[in-house]
């Protein structure tokens, strides 16, 4: 990304809707969004390092709630929320932060969240795992804030593999839906 270039598209921006780039609260906005942007679309450039891998024999891996923040494609407004990830291991597991990491790799960019689910789940199905199955739960600011203004929530999944069998499917969902009676 071209920090300067953004800058001074930034203050174009602010004469356009009518505001002053000079005016004291707006005089280092440019460079703010410049340095803002870099990190909100740092998945262009992200490697998610799914390559690293553990052995170990396991049934059933679910990481819950795993945050995340992204910019609408067609607004250019944030949408958040979490994902939940559950995968049949092939004799290897990967760490969690490696998840999160592929999250971030996908949601750090332009994107809707029907792709940024389907992205997760394919990513990680390519790496021979037995079966994968990504949910995301999401507002969107551009539903909030313009149009319809409303406060509705999407949802959206990706099945791969062995989650593919509708028995094993409405299990998965089932356990990613439960939440846990007691803190630790």
């Amino acid at each position: 990304m071209d920090k300067e270039r953004v800058k001074k598209l930034i203050r174009e921006l602010i004469i356009e809707i009518g505001e002053d780039p000079t005016r004291e609260g707006l005089r280092e906005t440019p460079n703010r969004i410049a340095e803002a942007y870099e990190e909100i679309f740092g998945g262009y450039d992200s490697d998610s390092e799914l390559s690293v891998q553990f052995s170990e024999d396991s049934e059933t891996v679910i990481a819950k709630d795993i945050q995340f923040y992204s910019m609408c494609e067609h607004h250019m407004l944030p949408f958040f929320g979490k994902i939940q990830i559950a995968y049949t291991p092939n004799g290897r597991v990967f760490g969690i932060s490696k998840l999160v990491r592929l999250v971030e790799k996908y949601s750090k960019r332009l994107q809707i969240q029907e792709r940024l689910t389907k992205n997760i789940a394919d990513e990680l199905y390519s790496q021979g795992i037995k079966g994968v199955a990504v949910m995301t739960d999401a507002e969107h600011l551009c539903m909030k804030m313009r149009g319809v203004k409303n406060d509705a929530k999407l949802t959206c999944s990706a099945f791969r593999g062995i989650y593919e069998d509708q028995k094993i499917k409405q299990e998965i969902i089932k356990t990613i839906q439960t939440r846990p009676t007691a803190q630790i």
